[in-house]
């Protein structure tokens, strides 16, 4: 059975300490970890502890380390730019799925249709930990701030990008076209789907229309399927 799995935001290299009181009421009173049990700790950065409890106290349990392991980025250079959506929850499914497939980095797009230009940056880098977190892993995707459209298309440092839009014009497919270990940046619109003012503009700087499938994808939907297409090999 895997070991319980941890978030810890900053770590100095001590062999012993506290968790804080949100980690320390999770173990000891949610899942009744006693002293002598292991668990596991995370950075978000490749840093994995394995750890032992010392004292079961549910506001400052104490855990010595047993290991310490730095993990090996071994995640795709692949990057989702996408527009957040209108409803709050569809787009904490996106970043849990995507966090669980391996995505390494995401960027928030501001395009013409975009009708939800804020988020809460806190609530959803707390989704990446926990998704994170659920999935096993050490290293937690880059969340950055939001890009306005314009500003994304001059991104540079990727060996492909994509743009993933439904007009009725020539497109490949990404499953076809994508290119595994290359650094890839894929480009997924609003609801209502980028204007055609906006394609163009992409299609002028570089990125290569696709089609994600068959039928016709929510925003959220078609992030998943892309960072799914990409990410797994």
């Amino acid at each position: 059975m895997a070991l319980p799995f941890f978030y810890l935001s900053t770590y100095d290299g001590a062999t012993q300490f506290q968790l804080d009181e949100s980690n320390s009421r999770h173990a000891i009173a949610v899942l009744r970890m006693q002293e002598g049990e292991e668990l596991l700790l995370t950075n978000g950065k490749g840093l994995v502890l394995r750890c032992r409890i010392t004292e079961a106290h549910k506001k400052r349990a104490g855990v010595e380390v047993l290991h310490a392991d730095q993990e090996p980025d071994q995640r795709l250079n692949v990057t989702i730019a996408i527009s957040p959506v209108k409803n709050s929850t569809r787009f904490e499914w996106f970043l849990e799925k995507v966090t669980e497939i391996g995505i390494r980095r995401i960027i928030p797009v501001i395009a013409h249709r975009t009708e939800k230009q804020q988020f809460r940056q806190e609530r959803m880098q707390q989704i990446l930990i926990s998704a994170m977190l659920q999935s096993q892993q050490a290293w937690i995707p880059e969340l950055t701030q939001s890009f306005r459209y314009n500003d994304l298309l001059q991104l540079d440092g990727y060996n492909r990008k994509w743009i993933a839009h439904c007009l009725e014009t020539e497109r490949t497919s990404l499953r076809s076209a994508a290119v595994s270990g290359d650094s890839q940046l894929l480009l997924i619109g609003p609801e209502g789907d980028f204007t055609p003012e906006e394609i163009e503009l992409a299609l002028q700087s570089g990125f290569v229309p696709v089609t994600l499938g068959k039928t016709r994808l929510r925003t959220e939907t078609a992030g998943v399927v892309g960072a799914t297409l990409l990410c797994i090999t």
